[in-house]
C-alpha cells in the first residue's frame, strides 16, 4: 500500500470518527497513535510519547493559561463593565453610537484576553441588554456582538495565534504584530458599516435620549474614561515590556496576569468567588488546548513521516499544474467549508499537519499565512449551520431574538471578513509590514 493511500485512510478515518461526536483531541490522537503502531510496530508508540514530552518541554506554552487567566479575571471582576459604560456615554449621542462603542470595547477586550468566548460573554451580559432596551434593531445588535467578539482571536495577545505559532514553529511575537493592522482594519470596516447603515436607516440605531446624556457632567465623563482605561494600561504595559525586550513572552504574560489581579483588587472586585471562577475556567480552557496540541503533534509526526505534504504538492503543482496562489485559494476554501462544521482549534489540528507545511513549501510566508488562517477561523465562528458564536449567542439572548434572526444578522459581517481576507491576500504588507519593520531594527 502506497504512503499516499495510507495518508488518505488516516485523514478519512479521522473525519469519520469526528462524526461520532467524540472529543476532537481524542480522535486526532487515537488515529495518529494507532497509525504509528500499525505502520512501525511497537516502536511506533514513541511518536505520541515524544509529542507529550515535547509539549512538557515547551516553555512558551506557559503563556496560554496566563493570558486566559488575565482575560477571565478582568471579566469576572466586572472591570469590563466600566469599559462599556465609558463608550456608552461617550458615543451615545450618535446614530449607531452604542454599536460603535461595543465594537471599540470588543477591540480592547480582545487585547486583554485573546479568546472569542470572553468577548461574547461580556457583550451578551453588558452590551446586549443596554442596546435592546434603547430600541436598537435586534439583528444589528446580535451581529455587532458576534462579529466584534471574533476580534479576540486576531488582535494580540491572540491565544489562537500562540497555538498556531507553536504548531507552525513561528515566533509568537511576529504573529502578534502581524495581527495588529488586520485586526484594526477589520474593526474599522465594522464601524464603517455601522455608520453607513445607521445613516441610511436611523431607526436601526437610535441615539441616547438627551435627558440620559445630560445626567453626566464633563468631569464624570473623564472619571469614566480613567476607569475604562485600566484594561488598556494593562495591555500596553504587558506588550510594551515584551516588544522592548525587557521581558520574554512568558514573563510578559505573567505581568498581565498579576496586573489583572491588582486591577481587580484596586476596583474592589477581587473576591474568593471571582478567584475561584477565574481559576476554574482557566484550568478548563488550558487543559483543552494542551490536549489538542499533543494530539496535533502526534498526528503531524506520522503525516510527515509518510511524506503526505510532498504528495499533495506533487498532485497540485505537478499533475494538476496549478499555480501556488491557486493552491492557496483551494486551501482557504477548504478552511471555509470546514468552518461550517468545526471550530478554530479543530480546524487547526485537522489541517495543520497538511496545510502549514504545504504553505511553506509553496513559498508563502508562514507568519502571513497565520493571519490568513486566523481570519478564516473568525469566519468559521459565524457561518451556519454550526458556527460556534451562533449557538453561544442563542443561549445568551432573550426569547424574542430567534435563531433565524441570529443567522441573518451575521451576513454583512461575514462579508466584511471575506473582504478583509481578500485585501490581506492581495496586499500581504498589511500583515507583514509591522513585524518586518520592527524586527529589522
Amino acid at each position: 500500500m502506497s504512503y499516499g493511500i495510507i495518508a488518505t485512510l488516516m485523514f478519512s478515518s479521522m473525519m469519520l470518527l469526528l462524526l461520532t461526536g467524540q472529543r476532537i483531541f481524542a480522535v486526532i490522537g487515537f488515529v495518529g497513535a494507532a497509525a504509528a503502531v500499525l505502520l512501525w510496530g511497537v516502536g511506533g508508540i514513541e511518536l505520541p510519547f515524544t509529542a507529550i514530552i515535547k509539549v512538557m518541554k515547551w516553555y512558551p506554552l506557559l503563556t496560554l493559561p496566563l493570558f486566559v487567566f488575565m482575560g477571565y479575571m478582568l471579566a469576572e471582576s466586572k472591570i469590563a463593565d466600566d469599559l462599556y459604560k465609558m463608550f456608552h456615554i461617550w458615543f451615545g449621542s450618535l446614530h449607531g453610537g452604542l454599536a460603535i462603542g461595543t465594537i471599540l470595547m470588543m477591540v480592547i477586550i480582545s487585547a486583554i484576553n485573546g479568546l472569542s468566548v470572553a468577548g461574547m460573554a461580556v457583550g451578551c451580559t453588558i452590551a446586549l441588554p443596554a442596546l435592546l432596551s434603547r430600541g436598537y434593531d435586534k439583528a444589528m445588535v446580535t451581529g455587532v456582538i458576534q462579529a466584534g467578539s471574533t476580534l479576540g482571536i486576531l488582535v494580540p495577545p491572540s491565544v489562537v495565534l500562540v497555538l498556531y505559532g507553536m504548531i507552525a514553529r513561528q515566533p509568537v511575537g511576529n504573529l502578534w504584530m502581524a495581527g495588529v493592522f488586520p485586526g484594526l482594519l477589520m474593526a474599522a470596516l465594522f464601524i464603517g458599516y455601522i455608520v453607513i447603515r445607521c445613516w441610511l436607516q436611523p431607526e436601526l440605531g437610535p441615539p441616547l435620549p438627551k435627558a440620559e446624556r445630560d445626567q453626566y457632567s464633563f468631569r464624570q465623563k473623564l472619571a469614566l474614561g480613567r476607569a475604562g482605561l485600566v484594561p488598556l494600561v494593562i495591555f500596553l504595559s504587558m506588550t510594551g515590556l515584551f516588544l522592548t525586550g525587557v521581558t520574554s513572552l512568558v514573563e510578559s504574560s505573567a505581568v498581565g496576569a498579576v496586573s489583572s489581579i491588582l486591577a481587580a483588587w484596586w476596583r474592589g472586585g477581587l473576591t474568593w468567588k471571582v478567584m475561584h471562577d477565574t481559576t476554574r475556567k482557566t484550568l478548563g480552557i488550558s487543559c483543552m488546548f494542551f490536549w489538542i496540541i499533543m494530539a496535533a503533534l502526534c498526528f503531524g509526526a506520522v503525516f510527515d513521516g509518510l511524506g503526505a505534504v510532498r504528495s499533495i504538492e506533487t498532485l497540485f503543482m505537478g499533475e494538476m499544474g496549478l499555480e501556488p496562489w491557486q493552491v492557496l485559494v483551494l486551501m482557504q476554501l477548504t478552511f471555509l467549508g470546514l468552518g461550517m462544521f468545526l471550530d478554530d482549534t479543530a480546524m487547526l489540528v485537522i489541517v495543520a499537519p497538511l496545510f502549514i507545511p504545504l504553505a511553506g513549501a509553496l513559498g508563502f510566508d508562514l507568519v502571513w499565512y497565520g493571519v490568513m488562517y486566523t481570519i478564516t477561523c473568525q469566519i468559521a465562528y459565524l457561518t451556519p449551520p454550526f458556527g460556534y458564536n451562533l449557538f453561544l449567542m442563542r443561549a445568551m439572548t432573550p426569547p424574542e431574538v430567534t435563531l433565524p434572526d441570529i443567522y441573518w444578522s451575521v451576513i454583512p459581517f461575514v462579508g466584511i471578513m471575506l473582504l478583509t481576507l481578500v485585501l490581506i491576500g492581495l496586499f500581504p504588507e498589511i500583515a507583514t509590514w509591522l513585524p518586518n519593520h520592527y524586527y529589522a531594527k
